[in-house]
C-alpha cells in the first residue's frame, strides 16, 4: 500500500502546490484528447524540445499536455486519483511504488533518464578541478533538499563522498527541487549551486561536470498509469521516448548514457 500523508492539511498543501502546463498546439482530431503526461520540472523543457524535433520531421502530430511539477507533488496527486496518463519522475521509487500498487500498467516501468550532475555559479568562472573548487569557496552552497529530492540526495552522496559534507552542512541553501537550486544559482543569491547537467546546457552555461562514480545513478523512470483512457497513445508516446534517436538528443542535452552509468557502476 502506497505512504498514507498523515494530515489533511499537508496534503492540501502539496497538491496546491504550483504546476506549469505546456501545451503544444494541438493538432489531434476533435473528439480526441490530448496524452497528459506527469513530468518531472527537470525533463519538461528537454522533454519540450524533443517533441518539438518529433513534430517537425512526422506527418502525424504527437501534442500531448505536459504537466510539470516536482515528482513528488505529481506522485502525490497521482495517489489522489489525478487524470493524468503517463508519469515521468525524477526518480526511480515512485515509479516503482505506483508499479507495486496496482496505480501502473503492468510492464510499463522503464528508465528513460539518467541525469547527471554539475557544479556551476552565476558570477563567474570557478575551477575545472571539483575538490579545489569547492575547498576555495568559502560562502554559502545551493543544492536540493536531500530529504525530498532525487537530485538533492545525490549531491549530499558527492559531498560525502569528497569528505566535505562537514564543511557544508551548516551553510547549505536547500531548495525543494534541483529548479529552485537553479533558480537560487543564477539569481546569484547563492555563490555556488549542484545542479542539474541539463539546465546548464539548456541554457548554454559552463560549469564542471560531476563524474557519476560520485553518486548513485539518478535513474529517472516512467510507468503508464492504468486508469489511463488513451494506453494505446501513451504507449506510443513512450515507444518514441526509448527509441534510439530520442535517448540520443536526452544524452546530447545534459543527461548521462546507459552505457556510461553501466561503465561506473
Amino acid at each position: 500500500m502506497l505512504a498514507s500523508i498523515s494530515t489533511r492539511f499537508l496534503l492540501i498543501a502539496l497538491l496546491m502546490l504550483p504546476i506549469t502546463l505546456v501545451a503544444a498546439k494541438d493538432t489531434a482530431s476533435e473528439n480526441e484528447a490530448p496524452l497528459r503526461i506527469a513530468v518531472a520540472s527537470n525533463f519538461a523543457p528537454t522533454l519540450k524540445q524533443l517533441l518539438a524535433r518529433f513534430n517537425s520531421n512526422q506527418k502525424q502530430f504527437l501534442s500531448p499536455i505536459l504537466i510539470a511539477a516536482s515528482s513528488g507533488t505529481l506522485f502525490l496527486q497521482i495517489e489522489h486519483g489525478a487524470t493524468f496518463d503517463v508519469f515521468l519522475s525524477a526518480d526511480s521509487e515512485r515509479p516503482q511504488l505506483l508499479s507495486t500498487s496496482g496505480l501502473a500498467v503492468s510492464g510499463s516501468l522503464q528508465t528513460y533518464a539518467f541525469g547527471q550532475l554539475a557544479l556551476w555559479s552565476a558570477k563567474g568562472n570557478i575551477d575545472s578541478d571539483l575538490l579545489v573548487a569547492l575547498n576555495n569557496n568559502k560562502h554559502r552552497l545551493a543544492i536540493a533538499n536531500p530529504r525530498i529530492a532525487p537530485y538533492g540526495k545525490a549531491a549530499k552522496q558527492v559531498l560525502e563522498n569528497l569528505q566535505r559534507w562537514d564543511d557544508y552542512k551548516d551553510r547549505l541553501i536547500q531548495g525543494i527541487n534541483i529548479g529552485q537550486t537553479f533558480q537560487q544559482t543564477r539569481s546569484q543569491a547563492v555563490n555556488l549551486g549542484i545542479v542539474s547537467n541539463s539546465q546548464l546546457v539548456l541554457n548554454n552555461f559552463k560549469g564542471v561536470l560531476i563524474p557519476s562514480h560520485l553518486h548513485q545513478p539518478i535513474k529517472q523512470q516512467l510507468v503508464i498509469l492504468k486508469h489511463s483512457k488513451k494506453i494505446a497513445q501513451a504507449e506510443r508516446f513512450v515507444t518514441l521516448l526509448m527509441s534510439k534517436q530520442a535517448q540520443q538528443f536526452i544524452t546530447e542535452s545534459g543527461y548521462a548514457s546507459s552505457n556510461e552509468i553501466n561503465a561506473n557502476e
